[in-house]
């Protein structure tokens, strides 16, 4: 069993609050998280030709480091999530029913305001001791 690596963008309050909500529903460990200002997300960005200074989405890593590796962006990101979360969660997934040039535009809106929204910080947040191996650029 692969994890999903997860890249965010370690000063967004709302990707934080995304990340303490994965955390305690990971039931079968499958997320790891790296922020986009990281090296490891830094270089898998440019690996997959993604500008790594671009910190307006939120990213999916399938089958990290090997040769079928899949980068997953925005709303294929997401509903990547929710849909690996399973029970109630799953859901969610429905809105892989609406084509991407809808999604995208949505998700663009909500990562447009999230600063003004959720806050910023001026450091990446560590995380409890308890989910720090979860954590692969700490």
């Amino acid at each position: 069993m692969s994890h999903l690596i997860i890249l965010y963008d370690g000063v967004c309050g709302l990707c934080n609050r995304l990340n303490q909500f994965l955390l305690k529903r990971d039931r079968h460990d499958r997320f790891r998280f790296a922020s986009l200002q990281s090296e490891l997300g830094r270089s898998i960005l440019q690996r997959h030709g993604t500008d790594p200074d671009l910190l307006d989405t939120f990213y999916v890593i399938e089958n990290y480091d090997s040769s079928d590796e899949r980068l997953l962006s925005r709303s294929d990101a997401a509903l990547r999530v929710v849909r690996e979360l399973g029970g109630v969660w799953k859901i969610f997934g429905i809105g892989t029913l609406l084509p991407r040039f809808i999604r995208d535009p949505l998700y663009n809106l909500i990562a447009r305001n999230r600063y003004k929204v959720f806050g910023k910080f001026d450091s990446c947040l560590i995380p409890d001791p308890e989910y720090r191996k979860k954590f692969l650029d700490i």
